[in-house]
């Protein structure tokens, strides 16, 4: 069985693929590092206060690393923040550049079509609400996000703001995020951006099961003139 398990972890680090995925190449990074500095997986173990198998999974790209691990990581290897960074950009789940760009697009666009299975979109966010998956995402810095998400909804007070379609699945709005009183105060904006004319809301109920479309995944189209961006 132990020949087996160890024939399954090598299996398992030959099928990364560091070239598309962050956590893959985390996972790799760590096995390279390891293998410099000559540390078994029991030592990192007790560096990073995880059991042998918990090491091995992250080894293995099975556990991703967390944030309060890679700060041990780039201390005790120093790394110059390479783990920090690479957990960060994991996180945020983007190209910094990417999203720049996505939201200058955001800026123009005369129409907006958002579907959310997760979240409730950050462009209706409210403080509370934003915070709360801010810190649930295990981010840094909370109040520099708080301060490039917010500004966003001045477009939406644009005498001329774009005609915006969103549609939510029930479990968002069932979900507590942060709370009762952050989802009262959430629920609250909605309905307040819900009023008004260029702005519609619609919810698909739970019972509508796997027969909706979108259960696929979350995704937002743009129109921005002659281009459309999903």
């Amino acid at each position: 069985m132990k020949r087996n398990k160890e024939e399954w972890m090598v299996s398992a680090r030959d099928s990364l693929d560091p070239a598309g995925s962050l956590w893959d190449l985390m996972a790799v990074q760590l096995r390279r590092h390891q293998e410099e500095h000559k540390i078994s997986g029991t030592v990192l173990g007790r560096t990073l206060d995880l059991d042998r198998s918990s090491v091995s999974r992250l080894e293995s790209g099975g556990m991703k690393l967390q944030l309060k691990h890679a700060k041990i990581l780039d201390e005790e290897w120093r790394t110059g923040g390479l783990f920090t960074s690479l957990v960060g950009f994991a996180i945020t789940g983007h190209n910094a550049e990417w999203f720049k760009a996505h939201l200058e697009m955001e800026v123009r666009a005369s129409e907006l079509r958002i579907w959310q299975l997760a979240w409730i979109p950050g462009l209706f966010q409210a403080e509370a609400y934003a915070r709360a998956s801010f810190e649930g995402a295990g981010l840094q810095d909370i109040d520099n996000h708080l301060a490039q998400r917010m500004p966003r909804q001045e477009m939406l007070n644009r005498k001329n703001g774009p005609l915006t379609r969103v549609i939510l699945d029930q479990g968002i709005i069932e979900q507590p995020v942060g709370g009762p009183e952050v989802m009262y105060e959430q629920l609250a904006a909605i309905l307040k951006w819900a009023k008004r004319p260029n702005i519609t809301f619609r919810i698909v109920p739970r019972s509508a099961g796997a027969q909706h479309v979108g259960r696929d995944g979350s995704f937002k189209i743009m129109n921005v003139g002659r281009n459309e961006v999903a």
